[in-house]
C-alpha cells in the first residue's frame, strides 16, 4: 500500500461526499456502466457499515435517456436534453437502489439545482434533508435537477455540485472520481515531462495552470473544474481527492489512508471556515434581543439560542437568515443563521419547545440559533 501523510486526513473524515462523472457512470457514453455502479455502491456500503455518512452525487441521467429512447446522437434542443434527463433519472436511480439494497443499504433520490443552494431558506431545507438522510444511514444519490433548468445542462457541472454539496453538509472529504489518474503539471498527452502531483494545497493559483486555465482546450469540463470545485471545498474545510474512478475499491483504501490520485488539502478548518463565512459574508437580515442568562449561556457555555430566552424579534427576515443577537442594551453579543422567520419567532419568543406545535402548527427545531451556527461577536 502507498501512504502519504497526507491522505491521513482522508482516515479520519467521517462525512464524504463522492463525486463520479458522466464518462465513468455511462462508459463513455454508452449508457449506465452497471457493473461500475455495482463495485461503487459496494464500496459506499462498506463505508456506510464502518461508522461514515456518506454522499454519491452521479452524473449520467442524460446519457441514459438517449440509450432508454434510442437515440445514437446527443439532441441540441433543450427541451429534448430536459426529456432524455427525465427518462434516464429513473434508470440511475434505480441502478443506485438495486446494488444499495443488495449491501442491506437504503438509497434516496435528490435533485438540486444552484438555485437551491443559493436561496437560504431551501438550503437549510435541503440540508435538513440530507443530514436526516445520513443520521438514519440511507446513501442520498444526487444529480443535477437538468429536466427543469436550462443553465445546468448548458453551463452546469457536477464537480461544483459536489463542492457545494460538501459546503452544504459540512464534510470532511469530497472524492472526485473520474478518468484520469490525478492531477499533472502539464497534460501528459502532449508533455512527457509531466509530472504527477501527489499533494498540493486547495485554491493554490497554479494548479488552475496546471488544469489548463478556464479557456484552454483541455480545462473545458475537464480537470478545471476538478480544481475549482476543490478550492470551492476548501472554503468549508473540506479535503478534495481527484482519482481514478476504476481503481478498485479506490473509495476503501483512501478512507484507509492509502495515497492514490491527487489530494488537495484544504487549509482551513472546517468549524472556522463556516463561522468566517457567517460573520464576514453574510448580510444581517434582522436581530433578535436575549435575556442575561441566554446571553451567559452562549458566551460562557457555547449554548445555542433558545427562543425561551428571546425577549424581543426585530426586522422581517425569513429562515436561514444572518441575525444578531443583543443584550438588553443593544448591544451585539453574536449573530448567526436563524432557524425561524421573524413572524414564526415572534409566536414563540419566551416560549418553550413544548408550545411551538401549538403556535406554529409543526414542530421544529428547538433552537432559534443553534450553537454550529452561532458566531460570538465579542
Amino acid at each position: 500500500m502507498t501512504t502519504h501523510p497526507a491522505f491521513e486526513v482522508l482516515r479520519q473524515a467521517r462525512r464524504i461526499v463522492v463525486k463520479v462523472g458522466s464518462s465513468l457512470v455511462t462508459n463513455e457514453g454508452r449508457g449506465l456502466d452497471d457493473a461500475a455502479i455495482a463495485s461503487w455502491c459496494d464500496q459506499l456500503a462498506t463505508l456506510v457499515k464502518d461508522g461514515r455518512e456518506v454522499i454519491m452525487v452521479s452524473s449520467g441521467a442524460i446519457a441514459e435517456g438517449m440509450k432508454r429512447l434510442g437515440w445514437v446522437a446527443r439532441p441540441k434542443s433543450v427541451h429534448a436534453l430536459q426529456a432524455a434527463a427525465a427518462v434516464g433519472q429513473m434508470g440511475l436511480a434505480q441502478a443506485y437502489e438495486t446494488h444499495l439494497r443488495r449491501n442491506a443499504i437504503g438509497s434516496a433520490q435528490v435533485l438540486l439545482t444552484h438555485a437551491d443552494l443559493a436561496d437560504r431558506e431551501r438550503y437549510l431545507n435541503a440540508r435538513s434533508t440530507l443530514l436526516a438522510l445520513l443520521q438514519l444511514g440511507v446513501v442520498p444519490v444526487i444529480n443535477e435537477n437538468d429536466t427543469v433548468v436550462n443553465d445546468e445542462i448548458k453551463f452546469g457541472d457536477n464537480d461544483t455540485l459536489g463542492a457545494l454539496v460538501a459546503n452544504l453538509v459540512e464534510a470532511d472529504a469530497l472524492l472526485i472520481l473520474t478518468d484520469q489518474k490525478g492531477l499533472y503539471s502539464a497534460d501528459p498527452r502532449k508533455d512527457p515531462n509531466a509530472e504527477f502531483i501527489r499533494q498540493a494545497t486547495a485554491g493554490d493559483a497554479a494548479l488552475e495552470l496546471m488544469a489548463g486555465g478556464a479557456g484552454s482546450l483541455i480545462g473545458k469540463g475537464g480537470m478545471i473544474t476538478k480544481i475549482l470545485a476543490a478550492k470551492r471545498a476548501a472554503g468549508s474545510g473540506a479535503s478534495t481527492v481527484i482519482a481514478w474512478g476504476r481503481e478498485p475499491d479506490v473509495m476503501v483504501r483512501l478512507c484507509h489512508g492509502e495515497a492514490i490520485g491527487t489530494l488537495l488539502v484544504a487549509q482551513t478548518q472546517k468549524t472556522q471556515a463556516r463561522k468566517q463565512w457567517i460573520a464576514d459574508h453574510l448580510q444581517l437580515r434582522g436581530s433578535v434581543v436575549v435575556d442575561a442568562g441566554a446571553v451567559s449561556k452562549i458566551l460562557t457555555e457555547g449554548k445555542s439560542l433558545l427562543p425561551i430566552g428571546m425577549t424581543a424579534v426585530n426586522g422581517d427576515f425569513s429562515r436561514g437568515d444572518v441575525i444578531s443577537v443583543r443584550d438588553a442594551e443593544g448591544v451585539e453579543v453574536a449573530r448567526g443563521l436563524a432557524n425561524y422567520a421573524g413572524a414564526e419567532a415572534r409566536l414563540i419568543c419566551r416560549k418553550s419547545s413544548s408550545e411551538f406545535e401549538r403556535l406554529l402548527g409543526y414542530t421544529g427545531d428547538t433552537e432559534m440559533i443553534h450553537r454550529t451556527n452561532l458566531v460570538l461577536i465579542r
